[in-house]
């Protein structure tokens, strides 16, 4: 009688043993409860319990990818877009991954979200379109300082799509095309100036040096003399002229 009760409780010690035996990996903690309250974090490795007075929770402390959903932004300059995102983040604490928060991935996600329409919103299409990365840390310093009570750090966002509706593409192919022609206008007018600004400086140089107006003539004539016609008029200045009978 005696020894099948020291084998019942040896076994119920076994068992209670076994009970409050856990072992947690290297990315995992336990938040434990003694009687309801918060007792500490314990892990990674081995570590025991006492049945029924603690209980734990346990967190994984690795890196979660979030994929936000399509969330519909209106710029700055009223245009109606689908902006989706990816959002890095992890627990750097879990207490408070716990014990501020009821889900805190959910709770995390949801704040992406809005915060993603909330940040958008207050830049220009223009902006939205060419500086997404400056948009990207925007966000996540945003997520990062509104997770922190949380104890949630939110490491990476980045955009991954802008959609746009039809009509707002050919606008944007137009801009773009018109901003083409702008360019090619200002260059060819830019052109044109320096090709004047030249021009004038000849001019001024051939009107200080007349040998040099006889020279131009005279290279103006090879030039001449090279083409196939038949009758060449060429006009010759009158100082020129006058030069050439005071020397006969």
């Amino acid at each position: 009688m005696i020894l099948n009760f020291g084998i019942g409780v040896l076994v119920v010690v076994v068992a209670l043993l076994f009970w409050s035996l856990r072992v947690l990996r290297e990315y995992q903690r336990a938040v434990v409860f003694q009687l309801g309250r918060f007792l500490d974090v314990r892990g990674p490795g081995l570590f025991f319990l006492i049945p029924i007075v603690q209980q734990m929770v346990r967190v994984d402390l690795r890196t979660i990818v979030d994929d936000v959903p399509p969330q519909d932004v209106i710029t700055r300059d009223n245009v109606s877009v689908k902006v989706n995102a990816v959002v890095y983040f992890r627990v750097v604490d879990p207490q408070k991954a716990i014990i501020q928060v009821m889900n805190f991935f959910a709770a995390t996600s949801q704040l992406a979200q809005t915060t993603l329409r909330a940040v958008l919103g207050k830049h220009d299409l223009d902006t939205l379109l060419s500086e997404r990365e400056k948009l990207n840390v925007d966000i996540q310093r945003t997520l990062d300082m509104q997770t922190e009570a949380w104890g949630i750090k939110v490491s990476i966002v980045e955009i991954k799509h802008v959609d746009l509706n039809e009509s707002m593409i050919r606008a944007i192919a137009r801009q773009a095309e018109a901003e083409r022609e702008r360019r090619a206008k200002v260059i060819h007018a830019e052109g044109e100036l320096q090709a004047s600004e030249k021009l004038l400086q000849a001019a001024e140089v051939l009107a200080r040096r007349g040998e040099a107006m006889q020279l131009r003539y005279l290279q103006t004539l090879t030039q001449i003399a090279g083409d196939k016609a038949s009758t060449i008029v060429f006009p010759v200045p009158m100082d020129t002229l006058a030069k050439l009978i005071k020397g006969d």
